[in-house]
């Protein structure tokens, strides 16, 4: 590795622009030497992993990529987004084939949904209901479909991420014929399959992964071809994605489009008797589905199941009303020919609506102590929809049957996973032994001399104290008048947002953004094309928004973001490692609180050049026990509670550095980990 990171190695040699970062070649040493382990012919137990942090700027993506590619293993990077795919492969794949590998394969793959089916496109442009979309649409799909190699969605620029014509002519497993399909030769996810299996690098995201590995749990099948090395990105999200794929969901909405698409085959390709059984039992279906739903109260957002009082007589009963609706369906859809039409699809679904009805219904209420249950029974009511879901409470034991039994190697990384210095908390959710080997490294961005942190004086009100929205909104103002605009406001809640973008939207003389008002990339790109502009926003602007430059100079965050703990997920963990011994709000909320701090802190530096303040508007930081955690994970800046040395530092004014020295000696142990017995450390 030092042949290519070190100071003299060949990216330094060839590569424009290219600088060695120390951190980068300490990381790349790591992560080849986590792949470049002799496989052993004794069967795996568990994968051999390492945990890495290493902060922005520091250059991982290439410290993983290249010793991936040069191991000579078949390696699937895993990310949570989009734009780090991107960047891979537009950015780093084509590098290292420039500069070191000029045979690497490499493929993004993506969920079915981003994949056009050939079979459903043709049967909608025979149908003749192409006139309902946009103009010229058959024609231009045509065209691309003549050209394309994977038929993947993103390559039609012109067709609106929310159109209801790409719904209709996408991949979807509850509609694919597979074998049967007339269009099987030409399928675009077969090719992508057969393209996947010959390359050495895929580049995924976590829904993807965690969607093949559950599949492959149940034994029918798998999403990927065989790999035996993972790579991480974004790793800080792994325990939430992986808690969605291994537990269990059953809607209205699932119910519905069953119902209508047996209503819809029955209508083109059955006839006589069987299409009448056919329509009465989705109708019947679709009637049992609103009653059910119906039967729940009607206030929205999530609950625990067992908050319904003594599981209510009339859901009992509906129920087992719908139940006997999908078995009415399922001994219909039984007699059907299962070569000739979708039917043995139907069937399949219907049959897993069953279980899922039954598995989540029948067991939440079973009288086990909570240190052996399983999921969170729990259930969400929208505008419009009903879901009920079944969360497993730990998926460390779901992680040890499936990723750690079935691959050899697995590295994770992402720029926050270490919680007051340390890797505790990531090791413990994730099931990792205590001794698994971890490496953390530090941004290379000066933030002593271009940032602060700013937090209000001491006799600011805490969050919830009288007195604190009009003392918030008031120091908000202050700060971004300092801040000329630039700047992104970080809430925790909707509604805390839209009370500060009400009382300051007339009250500043700059553009103001507020979320919801435009989609998300939309939203960003205004922010980062409008210099003096402001964006109010809450939960997925707190990480991946990478503004560099003038645009962005102050990253407000109105609190520190502990979650809700009525959330029903949430309240069951925590009521987990209570009856365990443990202290739910230091090892589980505080953790992730931090977690998500240090997303909103890393919006500032995003390149060595930008420059700006953080400002935290909670005095807990310095009032509470456990404020000595927060601070130790932030980044290494001054920490300043004088609005006057805010002032100073946006004008360039050097006097700031010697005042906040002088005036601030706590800066010297907010940096380290600091606790004592009669700590006030688990009071909120």
């Amino acid at each position: 590795m030092d042949s290519l990171f070190g100071p003299e190695g060949l990216l330094a040699r060839q590569v424009p622009g290219y600088t060695c970062r120390p951190g980068q070649l300490e990381m790349a040493r790591a992560v080849h030497n986590l792949l470049a382990v002799q496989d052993t012919d004794e069967p795996i137990e568990q994968a051999t992993s390492l945990v890495i942090e290493a902060e922005t700027g520091l250059g991982k993506t290439l410290a993983y990529l290249i010793p991936a590619v040069l191991s000579g293993r078949r390696v699937v990077v895993s990310t949570n987004t989009r734009n780090l795919q991107d960047q891979i492969l537009e950015r780093e794949v084509p590098l290292i084939r420039q500069y070191i590998a000029p045979e690497l394969r490499a493929l993004c793959v993506k969920g079915r949904q981003n994949y056009l089916c050939l079979h459903r496109w043709r049967q909608l442009a025979a149908g003749g209901q192409l006139d309902l979309f946009e103009e010229n649409v058959e024609a231009r799909i045509d065209q691309w479909v003549n050209k394309t190699v994977h038929g993947d969605r993103s390559e039609l620029g012109w067709l609106s991420a929310t159109s209801p014509l790409w719904q209709k002519i996408c991949c979807l497993s509850h509609s694919c014929l597979g074998s049967n399909c007339p269009e099987s030769s030409a399928c675009f996810l077969n090719r992508l399959r057969r393209d996947a299996a010959a390359s050495r690098l895929l580049i995924v995201n976590h829904h993807l992964l965690f969607s093949d590995l559950a599949i492959r749990k149940t034994g029918y099948g798998e999403v990927l071809p065989r790999y035996d090395s993972v790579i991480f990105d974004e790793a800080h999200h792994i325990e939430q994605v992986a808690t969605t794929f291994f537990g269990f969901t059953f809607s209205r909405y699932q119910l519905i489009e069953l119902a209508g698409d047996v209503e819809r085959s029955a209508d083109n390709k059955a006839g006589g008797e069987q299409k009448k059984q056919l329509l009465q039992a989705a109708n019947r279906l679709l009637a049992a589905a609103e009653r059910f739903a119906a039967a729940f109260p009607p206030a929205k957002g999530r609950f625990l199941l067992q908050s319904l009082p003594s599981q209510s007589t009339a859901i009992t009963t509906i129920r087992d009303d719908l139940q006997l609706a999908l078995h009415h369906l399922e001994k219909i859809l039984a007699t059907m020919p299962a070569n000739d039409g979708p039917w043995s699809l139907y069937l399949d679904r219907t049959l897993d609506l069953q279980a899922r009805l039954e598995m989540i219904l029948a067991e939440q209420f079973d009288d086990l102590p909570v240190t052996e249950i399983r999921y969170t029974y729990w259930y969400e009511r929208h505008e419009r929809n009903l879901s009920l879901f079944a969360t497993p409470v730990d998926v460390a034991p779901e992680l040890q049957t499936t990723l750690f039994a079935a691959t050899s190697r697995c590295l994770f990384t992402s720029a926050t996973l270490t919680t007051g210095c340390r890797f505790n908390y990531f090791l413990e959710r994730l099931g990792l032994a205590g001794d698994t080997p971890t490496l953390a490294l530090a941004s290379p961005f000066d933030y002593q001399q271009r940032t602060r942190i700013f937090i209000p004086a001491a006799d600011f009100p805490e969050p919830a104290a009288p007195g604190y929205l009009q003392a918030l909104h008031s120091c908000m103002e202050t700060l971004i008048d300092h801040a000329q605009g630039r700047t992104l406001a970080l809430f925790t809640s909707f509604q805390a947002m839209n009370q500060a973008w009400q009382n300051l939207r007339d009250r500043l003389p700059y553009p103001v953004l507020v979320q919801g008002e435009a989609p998300r990339r939309v939203l960003l790109d205004r922010f980062s094309r409008t210099t003096e502009s402001i964006l109010f926003a809450v939960a997925s602007f707190w990480e991946g928004v990478d503004v560099p430059g003038e645009s962005l100079s102050l990253v407000i965050m109105d609190k520190l973001p502990f979650e809700v703990p009525s959330d029903p997920v949430i309240m069951t963990r925590i009521n987990r490692i209570k009856a365990m011994g443990g202290n739910p709000f230091a090892d589980f909320q505080v953790p992730r609180a931090i977690l998500t701090l240090r997303q909103g802190a890393g919006r500032l530096m995003r390149t060595a050049n930008d420059r700006g303040v953080i400002a935290i508007m909670d005095t807990r930081l310095f009032t509470k026990g456990y404020g000595r955690l927060f601070l130790s994970s932030l980044p290494p800046a001054p920490v300043t509670r004088d609005l006057e040395e805010i002032a100073d530092f946006f004008q360039g004014n050097p006097a700031a550095d010697n005042r906040q020295t002088r005036a601030h000696p706590e800066k010297a142990t907010a940096n380290r980990p600091l606790r004592t017995e009669d700590d006030p450390l688990f009071e909120l």
